[in-house]
C-alpha cells in the first residue's frame, strides 16, 4: 500500500467520523460558533475600554 492509498483511506476514515457526529448533533460548530462570537465582542468592547482609559490619561496629563 502506497502513501497515497494511506492519505485516501485516513481522508475516508475521517469523512465518515464528520458525518457520524453530524448525524449525532454532537459536531458543536454552532454552539462553538457562538462562543467564538461572544468572546470576539467581549475582547472587542476590552480593547475599546482600554483605549477609552488610555485617551482620557492623556488628557488629563495635558490639561493641566
Amino acid at each position: 500500500m502506497g502513501i497515497a492509498d494511506q492519505f485516501k483511506d485516513k481522508a475516508k476514515d475521517l469523512a465518515d467520523q464528520a458525518q457520524k457526529k453530524a448525524k449525532d448533533g454532537k459536531g458543536g460548530g454552532q454552539d462553538r460558533s457562538q462562543d467564538m462570537s461572544d468572546r470576539a465582542s467581549d475582547a472587542t468592547e476590552q480593547g475599546r475600554d482600554k483605549a477609552q482609559g488610555a485617551a482620557d490619561d492623556v488628557r488629563e496629563k495635558f490639561d493641566r
